[in-house]
C-alpha cells in the first residue's frame, strides 16, 4: 500500500505490471489465493474507496489489443462445484440515493467499417437430468408514472432487408412442443 495523503494531494499509485518484450511475449501478471484442503478458498477483492466530492472512482478491466490479429479474450466464470451448483455471477448496479437514478448496464459490441459485427447471445446451459434454466427479462415496478418498457428491435439496414425478429416455443421432441403468449 502507498501511504495516505496530507491535507493536498493524493496517495500513492500503485502499479502491478510486467515489463515489455520487443520480440515475444511479455510477461503474465497473477493474482490470486492458495487451495484450502479442509475449509473455503480465499477471496479476491478490488474495490474502490468511497469518497466526499465527485463520482465514485472506475474499476475498468480491459483485454489487450493487437494491431494484426484478434483482441484478447476477457472471461468472467464463475466457479466450478464438482458436487454442489457452481457459483452465480452477478452483474448489476447498486441502488441510488434519495435523489437520482440507480446506474445503467450496458451489454454491447463494438462497431465495425468493414464486415459484421460481433453478437451478443444469452442463454442457459442444458440439462441432462432435469430443466434447463429460464431466460427473463422483465422491467422494474414502480410506484409513479408508467411502468418500464421492454423493448426488442431487429437490425436496420440501409442497403438489404431489416433483420427478422424471431419467437418460437422449444421444441418438445417426445411430447408438445412449447407455447409461443403475447
Amino acid at each position: 500500500r502507498s501511504a495516505n495523503a496530507g491535507t493536498k494531494g493524493v496517495s500513492g499509485v500503485l502499479i502491478f505490471s510486467s515489463g515489455s518484450a520487443s520480440s515475444g511475449n511479455s510477461g503474465q501478471v497473477w493474482m490470486g489465493t492458495g487451495a484450502a484442503t479442509s475449509g473455503r478458498g480465499g477471496a479476491v477483492a478490488i474495490t474502490i474507496g468511497s469518497g466526499t466530492s465527485g463520482v465514485g472512482g472506475e474499476v475498468r478491466v480491459m483485454a489487450g489489443r493487437s494491431t494484426i490479429n484478434t483482441g484478447g479474450l476477457l472471461s468472467l466464470v464463475s466457479g466450478e462445484g464438482t458436487a454442489t451448483s457452481s457459483g452465480a455471477v452477478v452483474i448489476r448496479s447498486l441502488n441510488s440515493g434519495t435523489k437520482g437514478v440507480s446506474g445503467a448496464l450496458y451489454f454491447s459490441t463494438g462497431s465495425t467499417s468493414s464486415g459484421n459485427t460481433g453478437s451478443i447471445s444469452i442463454g442457459t446451459g442444458a440439462a441432462t437430468a432435469g430443466r434447463s434454466g429460464a431466460v427473463i427479462v422483465t422491467a422494474g415496478s414502480g410506484t409513479s408514472g408508467a411502468g418500464g418498457t421492454v423493448q426488442t428491435f431487429a437490425g436496420r439496414s440501409t442497403v438489404h432487408t431489416g433483420g427478422a425478429l424471431n419467437i418460437a416455443g422449444g421444441e418438445g421432441t417426445a411430447t408438445t412442443s412449447g407455447a409461443v403468449v403475447i
